[in-house]
């Protein structure tokens, strides 16, 4: 019997694909990381005050005196 030479199996995958979705999961880690340091800021908020001013609020002053409810009159009725 004579020897023969190797056998190859290709299963159809190459090793390409692994390493384009290992570099896409890389990108997004990194963006990830990125922002949540604050390298990459997320917009809003870069220029706000937020120093806010109240305005006064003024007590009721003592010298003032209560309004009193008077009740109305009834007019008077005159018997005949």
């Amino acid at each position: 019997m004579t020897d023969r030479g190797p056998t190859v199996i290709n299963t159809g995958r190459s090793g390409t694909a692994g390493w384009a979705v290992a570099v896409i999961i890389a990108i997004v880690v990194i963006g990830g990381l990125l922002m949540f340091t604050g390298v990459i800021g997320g917009g809003g908020g870069g220029n706000t005050d937020v120093n806010v001013n109240v305005p006064a609020v003024e007590t009721p002053s003592t010298d003032t005196k209560p309004a009193t409810d008077t009740p109305a009159t009834a007019p008077a009725t005159t018997t005949q």
